[in-house]
């Protein structure tokens, strides 16, 4: 019975010796690999429409990161300097990849849909101190219309019209702060 266990390996070899993987053309551009809608990569930081930042320094995220690879430190947002509609935010936002397991369970405990996961897989890095994602390499770009924070919600007056005033699942959001045209016009 051994004999023929040793050519049935070596069938499975033959058989994917010559099948074209997808990383043959893999470093030139064009030619990547598209992955699944679901699949789970490199984490954002989200916004919203006005840009505030939407994470509120709970660090539920942390806490739920079997890996240990999220630090949070969350800070009191002032009238002079807000950072997201609520009374916190996280001042200080770490993910390390060496740890990261990207198993999507920070995802599943952030309350306010601040931390998602992209399809960006390429994460590989020239040193240990890269791969550890602060909260600037984290946070989702600018869009036209968002101003920088620090500055004053203008999405509604308190955080009950920024999280209990948003559009049903699946609707796009419509509501816009003013835009600066400064930004727009650069």
């Amino acid at each position: 019975m051994g004999i023929f266990d040793a050519w049935a390996g070596f069938g499975v070899t033959f058989r994917t010796i010559f099948r074209k993987t997808f990383t043959q053309g893999y470093p030139m551009p064009g030619q990547e690999k598209v992955t699944a809608p679901r699949f789970h990569g490199r984490h954002q930081l989200n916004r919203w429409p006005d840009g505030l930042e939407k994470c509120v320094g709970c660090e539920l995220c942390a806490w739920a990161c079997p890996a240990d690879a999220i630090y949070v430190e969350g800070a009191n947002n002032t009238d002079d300097e807000r950072y997201s509609p609520g009374e916190r935010y996280g001042r200080v936002y770490q993910i390390n990849y060496l740890r990261c397991i990207l198993c999507g369970l920070c995802i599943e405990a952030c309350p306010t849909r601040a931390l998602t996961m992209t399809n960006d897989f390429k994460l590989a890095d020239t040193s240990r101190e890269l791969m550890i994602y602060t909260k600037d390499r984290l946070l989702a770009p600018l869009l036209p219309g968002m101003e920088e924070p620090p500055h004053p919600q203008r999405l509604g007056a308190d955080e009950k019209d920024y999280f209990l005033g948003l559009p049903p699942t699946g609707v796009p959001d419509t509501r816009t702060g003013p835009v600066n045209t400064e930004e727009v016009a650069s």
